[in-house]
């Protein structure tokens, strides 16, 4: 009699605790690819928002006229826009409470933009510490399950008389499966995580040079009054 060695009946005839390693493995695939996906587009259009600004913002754009057209009811700052905002927000209300010394003026608006700027990377950052867990426990997990089913399969051969690799082999094969889907999990979830962590890191800096060169667009404003 042969022996079905198909994938999906080696998965239905598991044992519950490796069926269970499988569907563990298998969610956190799914959960993964829904991450990479909207974490790529979300990167992506940070990107671009970035892009579109800095040529706005260097093009010679008076910054009032550019915080105002920010602050309409149809415009929603985005990305480092929000930055931008943050810093001029803040900096506008101390020039006009008036009296205050134009470095506190300047200080204040850094600090502003700074935390907006934190904020907008914790966004970012978002759903990345789930990618790097899933790629570095996923091989494990799907390891216990082929420990595990390997151990069934030697324990079988306990109550037979006579060992023959067709008996042995379902057990094996079956217990494999688990440690391929755990790596179908982990590979996809590692590369998209050292992808968007490059990405995010180069997007920081982006923000951090807008925010040094911003400040001291603002130091000359801020003396010129």
């Amino acid at each position: 009699m042969k022996t079905d060695l198909s994938i999906l009946h080696l998965i239905a005839s598991a044992s519950i605790v490796v069926q269970f390693v499988m569907l563990i493995l298998l969610i956190a695939s799914i959960v993964s690819w829904t991450f990479i996906f909207s974490k790529r587009k979300q990167l992506n259009k940070a990107i671009e928002i970035t892009e579109e600004f800095e040529a706005e913002f260097w093009s010679g754009v008076d910054l009032s006229q550019l915080y105002r057209n920010m602050m309409t009811k149809d415009f929603e700052p985005e990305g480092i826009e929000k930055i931008f905002v943050a810093g001029y927000k803040e900096f506008s209300r101390m020039q006009q409470a008036g009296g205050i010394d134009p470095a506190v003026q300047v200080e204040n608006a850094h600090r502003a933009m700074r935390i907006e700027q934190q904020r907008e990377l914790d966004s970012l950052d978002e759903s990345l510490p789930f990618l790097a867990t899933v790629g570095s426990t996923s091989p494990y997990i799907g390891l216990f399950g082929t420990v595990w089913g390997i151990m069934n399969s030697f324990r079988s051969l306990g109550n037979v008389q006579q060992a023959t690799l067709a008996s042995v082999a379902p057990g094996i094969a079956e217990a494999l499966i688990a440690t391929a889907i755990g790596l179908f999990a982990a590979i996809p979830a590692v590369v998209a995580y050292n992808r968007f962590s490059t990405r995010l890191d180069r997007l920081s800096g982006r923000y951090e040079l807008f925010t040094d060169e911003f400040v001291v667009l603002l130091q000359r404003q801020a003396h010129k009054r």
